[in-house]
């Protein structure tokens, strides 16, 4: 029998405390993953990350009750929201070998517009100013710190809104999931459904880790698994309108870690697009 959910109320100053955690694992992720990615495929190290991380998430498994208690009543959801999301993610690493990096970074942060009209669309949610004001002032912060060229449309940009569109259609099934799902879950068939997308293509582009690539594997299992049950925890507190634009913070932090650990450039347009996306996240909090 599924395990009956307790309904939390709405709080925005715990949903941000649960993005703060998000924000703070997929900052680690972002170093784990370039590291591992000298060595090993994507394929492999989704797998991998999966496949480990339902080790990790054993111990919260346990406490809510063992894998007799990860029984769902909407398992085509699940299987839906993971098929979107691993496609939106393989496309985000494709578009990596076609487009500049800022390209990609742009594109991917039109990704709470998609959200927001689909949550407005199949969630019922509603658009308010200080929603719309944050989006808009997070889309002109990320788009003045990675300055995107006025190219022609090209295949991997198309890629790249795709895989936008699809993250935002995930985020929408992760936050119907939460009305009936706990958060644990939502996170076990994640990772199973996903160890069984990505199993064919991991093992015939396998190679043995070495042991300097083995602590950066766990990193990214870890962040993989515990980033997500803290995005899936800021979901239940609030609407998907308020959760997603501070994703926004994860661009100039990101720039951040870029300049403190691979001393990449850290100019005024950063600290200006930084300025705007926190701006705007603290009107939308305070008014939502």
């Amino acid at each position: 029998m599924t395990q009956s959910l307790v309904v939390v109320p709405p709080s925005n100053a715990r949903a941000a405390s649960w993005m703060a955690g998000w924000l703070t694992l997929m900052l680690v992720l972002l170093v784990a993953g370039r590291e591992a990615t000298r060595e090993l495929s994507v394929f492999q190290i989704m797998e991998m990350r999966s496949v480990i991380g339902l080790f990790l998430l054993y111990p919260l498994i346990h406490r809510n009750g063992g894998l007799a208690s990860m029984k769902t009543a909407r398992p085509l959801a699940h299987i839906g929201r993971n098929v979107v999301h691993y496609g939106a993610q393989y496309g985000w690493f494709l578009a990596l070998t076609l487009i500049p990096l800022a390209q990609v970074v742009a594109i991917e942060f039109t990704m709470p517009i998609w959200t927001a009209l689909l949550a407005v669309s199949f969630l019922g949610e509603r658009l308010n100013v200080w929603k719309i004001l944050a989006i808009v002032l997070g889309l002109v912060g990320v788009l003045i710190i990675v300055q995107p060229g006025a190219a022609q449309v090209s295949p991997g940009q198309l890629i790249m809104v795709l895989a936008a569109v699809g993250f935002g259609a995930a985020i929408v099934m992760v936050k119907s999931l939460t009305r009936t799902d706990s958060v644990v879950v939502i996170i076990f068939w994640m990772l199973v459904i996903q160890s069984l997308i990505g199993l064919i293509p991991a093992l015939y582009l396998w190679h043995a880790p070495s042991a300097h690539v083995w602590p950066w594997i766990i990193v990214i299992a870890f962040c993989g698994t515990y980033s997500h049950y803290c995005f899936t925890q800021a979901m239940r507190y609030a609407d998907a309108t308020v959760v997603v634009p501070m994703d926004f913070l994860r661009v100039p932090l990101s720039a951040a870690v870029g300049w403190l650990i691979y001393s990449e450039r850290l100019d005024a347009a950063t600290m200006a697009g930084a300025a705007l996306i926190l701006a705007g996240n603290l009107l939308n909090l305070r008014r939502s």
